[in-house]
């Protein structure tokens, strides 16, 4: 029985895939496995241990800057998502627009330093106070765009019939959204409000810019720039590795989710 041969360009694209997935992925995993080291030093192996990670345990200004950072996700997330559902429902009962669609998208495109410095200049003009309220104002705005898109894609292809059929029934609107509407699109608004949770969780540009002063507004990403500035140190690598593993936990669902309103199309 021949064995069918590998085209040599396949072998090519193959081989830069690897290399790829290793020069992205390679530094993480020194990363991850120098934060168990007992030593702490970056060139010598010293045996494995937890001790870095109970240091961050017994940390008051890292486990402060981490549950302002959760209370910013999730509250920013909850934005977010109700905002960038409302407005996917609304486009998609619009006559596709490519000059709304730019609009629309325009947040993920612009560069973070830019959206960080036009949002302080506007908080300037309220005289908005800054603070951790600020931060979640500004990370909903960035979110919005996010969520909206990924709900789109499970509208694309919505069947409004069922909303009709409701209707006829006899169900009021709202009541017609929360028993017909919603279920359908849930999977889509779930995958949203992950994405929403993960780009909020590790964003720093605009969280920097918008917070103040104060550490009542610091959150983990920015506490991690603070230390990192006197040089690497263990605890750095552990307080990583553990955004990094939240970060891929979180992705990794999103895109199961998305998987699946792809699947049902």
């Amino acid at each position: 029985m021949p064995v069918a041969r590998v085209h040599p360009a396949r072998r090519i694209l193959m081989s830069h895939l690897r290399l790829t997935y290793a020069f992205l992925y390679l530094p993480i995993l020194v990363l991850m496995a120098l934060s168990f080291n007992r030593g702490g030093m970056p060139t010598a192996w010293t045996g494995f241990s937890f001790d870095w990670y109970v240091k961050l345990a017994n940390s008051p200004e890292i486990l402060s800057a981490a549950v302002n950072t959760v209370i910013v996700a999730v509250a920013s997330t909850l934005i977010s998502t109700v905002l960038g559902t409302m407005l996917a429902l609304g486009v998609e009962r619009r006559k596709a627009s490519s000059g709304l669609d730019a609009i629309l998208f325009a947040p993920m495109i612009i560069p973070d330093i830019v959206l960080a410095i036009a949002l302080l200049s506007f908080y300037t003009l309220l005289n908005f106070t800054l603070g951790l309220h600020s931060i979640i104002l500004s990370h909903a705005v960035f979110n919005i765009a996010f969520v909206c898109a990924v709900v789109r894609t499970r509208l694309k292809n919505f069947d409004h019939a069922i909303v009709e059929a409701s209707i006829d029934l006899g169900a009021d609107r709202f009541t017609t959204f929360r028993r017909v509407t919603l279920p359908v699109i849930f999977p889509g608004v779930l995958a949203g409000a992950l994405l929403a949770f993960t780009l909020s969780f590790d964003e720093f540009i605009i969280a920097f810019f918008t917070a103040g002063a104060g550490s009542s507004s610091t959150t983990l990403p920015m506490r991690i720039y603070s230390m990192i500035r006197f040089g690497v140190t263990p605890e750095i690598n552990a307080m990583a590795t553990i955004i990094m593993m939240v970060s891929f936990t979180l992705v990794f669902l999103s895109q199961r989710l998305n998987r699946e309103v792809f699947g049902s199309r």
